[in-house]
């Protein structure tokens, strides 16, 4: 199928995963399936998570509008992109703090004072909450589910839309999940035409989180997370088999499995010295520090991903969100350069953040270690 013909495709899924009234007032139905009953003009937000999608779907006033956030699963999970915003919008700092639900954290009695309109709040979050969810509507306050954590187009257009209703800014997230969704039938349409020279035979790849620096061997995924964008960019993901979900894999299995390219995941992780350091505000050069490292692993020098310089870094909290797939580029481009010779995925992502998002994208979030 050619690409132009992917890409008006996916157009159509993406005008009909939602469909949207002409007011954002009453029923939305949110990504779980529930009818949620929603006030007619929302103006005080509580946001458990997906920060830089509800800025980029809700405009540069959007914040004006969040009353509360978990700020552990911003300031902590995302220190360097907390500072960033934080930096250009100070109010963050003074928002009200719910608490993590994942650590068991949450504070009720805290969203509650917080007096919100509603609560959005992200699909794993509403099953670590578990019946705190019915008492957050008891108490008055309808909580929608998003769920950009599933690493699908639908689930990323269904959230986007739900988000978009909700807030009143139904044509910006049109656009938003519209451009998404163009962008991910391009890359499978560009995959397709490559596999096809290839004969199907797909690259073997391995992705690990570089949380734990090269000393130790961290999370792999299998079919989640950086696991699914590996498929969709057309590799053969080592962890695929060998995991149920994520965890580390054996040393000595990836080393047996000689990966053809090999993708680190890092981030701006608090109080850890080993870690592969990524993000707002951070160096070609620091990264670069941290990642060469695993080249250097017992039996790692020998593996054809080190042999041919396919040792890449992608931003972790760059996965599960609208720019999701200027990682899905670089990681496609990695593996078949021809196919993407035309696409600079670097270049994509400072491009989202100017149209989209009121901080630059100042920082490293995606290298290559040869270049």
């Amino acid at each position: 199928m050619k690409r132009r013909t992917f890409v008006a495709l996916a157009a159509t899924l993406a005008s009909l995963t939602l469909p949207l009234s002409t007011a954002y007032a009453g029923t939305v139905v949110d990504t779980m399936g529930r009818s949620v009953d929603v006030p007619d003009d929302v103006s005080r937000v509580l946001l458990g998570f997906y920060f830089e999608d509800f800025y980029a779907i809700g405009g540069a006033e959007a914040y004006d509008k969040v009353v509360a956030i978990s700020r552990p699963a911003w300031e902590g999970w995302r220190n360097s992109q907390w500072k960033s915003y934080n930096a250009i919008n100070p109010a963050l700092d003074g928002l009200v703090d719910v608490g993590e639900a994942d650590a068991g954290t949450f504070a009720l009695e805290m969203a509650v004072a917080a007096r919100p309109d509603v609560a959005i709040i992200a699909a794993w979050q509403y099953r670590a909450l578990g019946d705190v969810v019915g008492k957050l509507e008891a108490a008055g306050i309808p909580v929608v589910v998003a769920d950009y954590n599933a690493q699908t187009v639908e689930k990323h257009v269904a959230s986007t839309l739900l988000i978009g209703q909700v807030m009143g800014a139904e044509a910006r997230a049109q656009e938003l999940a519209d451009n998404y969704v163009a962008a991910v039938a391009d890359v499978q349409a560009r995959v397709a035409t490559a596999l096809e020279a290839r004969g199907g035979m797909r690259p073997t790849v391995y992705i690990e989180l570089g949380s734990k620096g090269a000393g130790e061997y961290g999370n792999s995924y299998s079919d989640k997370m950086w696991g699914g964008v590996i498929t969709m960019a057309g590799g053969d993901n080592i962890a695929l088999e060998a995991l149920k979900e994520r965890g580390p894999l054996n040393p000595e299995y990836v080393i047996a499995t000689n990966p053809e390219v090999v993708f680190i995941a890092g981030s701006y992780w608090m109080n850890r010295d080993n870690a592969v350091v990524m993000g707002f505000g951070v160096t070609p050069e620091q990264t670069r520090e941290r990642l060469q490292p695993f080249t250097r692993r017992a039996g790692w020098p020998d593996m054809a991903a080190v042999q041919n310089g396919q040792i890449h870094a992608v931003y972790h909290g760059g996965a599960r969100t609208l720019y999701d797939y200027t990682f899905l580029q670089f990681m496609a481009k990695a593996m078949y350069p021809e196919a993407f010779a035309d696409v600079d995925p670097v270049a994509n992502h400072k491009a989202y953040y100017e149209a989209y998002l009121p901080i630059a994208a100042e920082g490293t979030f995606m290298l290559t270690l040869a270049q």
